[in-house]
C-alpha cells in the first residue's frame, strides 16, 4: 500500500514499480518477474474468484519458475493461503505469501524485509529440490504453513501466529528451516482446482445466544454447511431447543463442522457431556483447524462433490496438513 495524498488513505500501489520501490531486490541471486492484476485490490475485498485467478496464474507459469511469491494485504492473507493450499493439489514448489503491517514507502516499513526474505525462501533449493514445497506465509522472521496461519495482531509487526503447528522456518542471520515440519514432495503432477462453493454459514456461540439466531443460521435455504464455533474443546449449550435445532439440521443433511473458538487446542467431541450430543447428532470435528482453514476447506469440499458421504469423508480427512488427526 502507498499513501494517497488526495484521499488521506492507503491504497494499492503499482506493482510494476516494485524494484524501484525496493532496489535491494537487484542484489538477490535469482531472476525475478512481476505479474500484477488489474485492478489491484485491498485484501478486505478478497473473493474466492481471486483465489481461482491466483491458482490459474500459478498453474500456467508452473513449469517456468522455481517458486512464487504473492504480495497480499495482511487482513485476509490467512484465508488466501489456506484456500490456495486446497486448490493447488500435488504442489511441489514454494508458494510464499507475504505483506506488511506498515505500507511500502513509510520509513519504518516491514515490507522490505518480508519481501526479500520471502523471495529467498521461494528460491531456496537443496540438491535440486525445493526446501519448502508448499503454500506458506512469511511474516516478521517466521515462516508458517499457510493453512495453519491466523492473523493475531492488527498493530504489531508479529501479526501472524501458528499456534497448533510449528514454524517451517525462522529468519535470523541465517535461514533455519524446520525440515521435519515441512511437507514431503507430492507424487503426481500439479492439479489446480477451479471451483469454490461459498454456500456456508458461520454460527459463533456465546452465552445467551437466542433460539432465533441459531435457527435462522441453520435454516437458511442456500446454506449447505455451517461452521459451529464452540467453547473450549468443542462444547456447546445443552438447552433442549439448541440440541433440537442441531439434530433437525443434521437430519435433513446439513453439514456442521465444529471448531473451537480458542486460538490453540483441538475439538474433542464427547470428551465432555456438553459435546457428546453434538457427536451423536453427526456434527463433524474440525480437530485443530483454524477458522480460515475451516472456511476455505468447506468451500473447496462442497465444490468437489454433491454426495453427502463423500463430503463428510473429505472434510474429516487431513488433505493438506491443515489439521492434526
Amino acid at each position: 500500500m502507498v499513501h494517497d495524498s488526495d484521499s488521506g488513505t492507503f491504497i494499492p500501489f503499482d506493482f510494476e514499480n516494485l524494484q524501484a520501490q525496493i532496489p535491494e531486490l537487484k542484489q538477490l541471486d535469482c531472476e525475478l518477474e512481476v505479474h500484477s492484476y488489474e485492478p489491484s485490490i485491498d485484501s478486505s475485498n478478497m473473493h474466492p474468484r481471486v483465489w481461482i485467478q491466483l491458482a490459474e496464474t500459478i498453474e500456467s507459469a508452473y513449469a517456468n519458475y522455481d517458486g512464487f511469491v504473492i504480495l497480499h494485504g495482511s487482513d485476509t492473507m490467512a484465508f488466501t493461503s489456506s484456500a490456495l493450499s486446497f486448490l493447488l493439489e500435488n504442489l511441489n514448489k514454494p508458494v510464499v505469501l507475504t505483506g506488511s503491517q506498515l505500507p511500502s514507502g513509510v520509513p519504518r516499513t516491514d515490507a522490505k524485509e518480508n519481501l526479500i526474505t520471502a523471495i529467498e525462501i521461494a528460491s531456496s533449493y537443496r540438491n535440486g529440490k525445493p526446501v519448502v514445497p508448499e503454500v506458506s506465509v512469511y511474516f516478521e522472521y517466521q515462516l508458517y504453513r499457510g493453512n495453519r496461519t491466523h492473523k493475531v495482531n492488527a498493530e504489531n509487526f508479529e501479526a501472524f501466529a501458528s499456534v497448533n503447528y510449528p514454524p517451517l522456518a525462522e529468519a535470523g542471520v541465517h535461514l533455519k528451516f524446520n525440515r521435519t515440519a515441512v511437507k514431503s514432495l507430492s507424487e503426481g503432477t500439479l492439479i489446480a482446482h477451479k471451483n469454490y462453493n461459498p454456500n456456508i454459514g458461520v454460527l459463533k456461540l456465546y452465552p445467551g445466544i437466542s433460539e432465533s439466531i441459531v435457527k435462522n443460521t441453520l435454516n437458511h435455504p442456500e446454506t449447505e454447511a455451517v461452521i459451529l464455533e464452540t467453547f473450549g474443546s468443542g462444547n456447546a449449550p445443552t438447552s433442549p431447543w439448541f440440541l433440537s435445532a442441531i439434530s433437525e439440521a443434521t437430519a435433513r443433511g446439513l453439514l456442521i463442522l465444529n471448531i473451537t473458538q480458542c486460538v490453540g487446542g483441538s475439538v474433542e467431541l464427547g470428551r465432555y457431556e456438553t459435546s457428546k450430543s453434538l457427536k451423536d447428532f453427526g456434527v463433524l470435528s474440525g480437530q485443530d483447524m483454524t477458522f480460515e482453514a475451516a472456511v476455505t476447506k468447506l468451500m473447496f469440499v462442497l465444490a468437489q462433490t454433491e454426495d453427502a458421504s463423500e463430503r463428510m469423508a473429505l472434510i474429516t480427512t487431513n488433505l493438506r496438513g491443515e489439521m492434526t488427526l
